[in-house]
């Protein structure tokens, strides 16, 4: 069902670009933006043609602030859905400023943050999803967050959670049929198997789209990449090796780290977030007891850990590493092959008992490019496009848990052959929890409205 178009009793203006550029866009959006804008320039914006952009001049009554491009946007078709307006300054605070305080004096009001967007979901351009993708593009570091922000933007989450949304109405109405006509003996109601049928089918794609978030998370965090080792084997290096900068101190020194070093590189795309941590040794040194308790701990939160070692442990010390690695994945890195009379570049790297090893140097950048290729493939991320259903929102996430644990009473209901009104009370659980997502629900009249659209109900 469509919503009405809210209208909002004032006008509000804001900056729509950051400050600092050549160039710098004012946004205006509300009943009275024709009449502001109007105001403190030579055109008559009510009379200009929609989307539509045209070249005038600001003033302030005495003289010209500045020569501007003043786009027009007529409600509905408009981002708010109101009647908006965007003007492109040159970029001088004064400028912009000078702007706003104009709009301000001639009826506006200055937006609060988020105030376009918000107004644009209440005024149905958008649903609640589409909103947070709002954010999430412009927050986007990389082309896979870049890509899943893009898609959310585009309808595509609230594409499929609006066929589970039509599958659950049609529930709905079968069982509301059998509560409400269950004394007609002349209708027939839905078979129970295919409604248990299509109760499974909801499952599996709810399922699948709150197991997108692992790696939906994982992408828009930043994949974590625990880099450890005893002291003094080059982890501090390999860091500034991938960095490509000197972020963490270098020294022959034990014990130099103490602390959790963090940065950020793009593989591919992907964002790694690559974490150095003390060397691992037995220490009365307390600050440095507590950063290798530090270390033990980002080693349980990465997904990959990078093991440096300045010889390959055997297999019995593997498998005690992997004591503290759990289900993260372990590459073993040999550091100082430099320091080697000789090397193979054709064994640079092979496996030990079913873990993956390579020999570098990172002071000398030998194989580090081949080190970023085995890190990138170890992180196993599938290739985003536009089209793809990633969810990256710890809130859509939990509703999707909730609304599964909702189908899944409903899926063991109808197992158990429980009545209509027992099954439809998790039915719209269910419901609740897919529409805090979008922002919306079914409505009793709704489910009314498509029993009759769609099923015969008297004869």
């Amino acid at each position: 069902m469509g919503k009405e178009i809210i209208t909002n009793n004032d006008t509000i203006c804001a900056h729509a670009t950051a400050p600092g550029g050549a160039l710098g866009i004012i946004r205006i959006s509300g009943p009275t933006t024709f009449d502001a804008v109007s105001s403190i320039c030579s055109l008559d914006c009510a009379k200009c043609k929609a989307n539509t952009v045209h070249f005038t001049r600001i003033t302030d009554g005495k003289e010209i602030v500045d020569e501007v491009l003043v786009s027009i946007f007529k409600a509905p078709h408009s981002y708010t859905g109101e009647d908006s307006i965007e003007i492109s300054c040159h970029g001088s605070h004064y400028i912009l400023n000078k702007v706003i305080e104009l709009l301000i004096q001639n009826g506006c009001r200055i937006a609060d943050p988020g105030e376009f967007t918000q107004r644009a979901f209440l005024n149905g351009k958008m649903d609640l999803s589409q909103a947070e993708a709002v954010a999430d593009l412009i927050a986007s570091t990389n082309k896979a967050t870049h890509q899943i922000a893009l898609s959310q933007l585009r309808g595509n989450f609230s594409s499929e959670l609006s066929k589970l949304r039509d599958q659950l109405l049609k529930m709905t109405s079968l069982l509301e049929l059998e509560l409400d006509f269950s004394d007609h003996e002349d209708l027939e109601f839905a078979d129970r198997s295919t409604l248990l049928e299509l109760a499974k089918k909801i499952d599996n794609r709810i399922t699948f789209l709150a197991h997108s978030f692992e790696t939906g998370n994982a992408i828009k965090q930043g994949i974590p990449v625990a880099i450890v080792g005893k002291t003094n084997v080059g982890k501090s290096t390999l860091l500034n090796r991938f960095l490509h900068e000197e972020k963490a101190i270098v020294s022959s020194i034990h014990g130099t780290t103490r602390d959790v070093i963090e940065d950020n590189i793009q593989i591919h795309g992907i964002t790694f977030r690559f974490i150095d941590t003390a060397g691992l040794r037995s220490t009365d040194n307390e600050i440095e007891r507590i950063g290798i308790e530090k270390a033990y701990q980002k080693m349980q939160e990465a997904r990959i850990i990078l093991w440096v070692v300045d010889r390959l442990p055997n297999k019995l010390d593997i498998k005690e590493f992997k004591k503290h690695t759990e289900s993260n994945t372990l590459i073993i890195v040999r550091n100082k092959i430099d320091l080697e009379e000789s090397h193979k570049e054709d064994h640079i790297s092979g496996d030990i008992d079913n873990t993956v090893y390579l020999h570098v140097s990172a002071k000398y950048n030998i194989n580090i490019d081949r080190l970023e290729e085995v890190i990138y493939q170890a992180a196993n991320i599938p290739a985003i496009t536009q089209n793809d259903v990633i969810i990256t929102s710890a809130r859509h996430y939990h509703a999707l848990l909730h609304a599964k644990d909702s189908i899944q009473r409903v899926i063991d209901g109808m197992e158990c052959n429980l009545s209509g009104d027992l099954l439809a009370e998790d039915l719209n659980l269910c419901i609740e929890q897919l529409g805090t997502i979008t922002g919306g629900t079914i409505t009793p009249e709704e489910t009314l409205q498509n029993i009759f659209s769609h099923f015969c109900v008297g004869k």
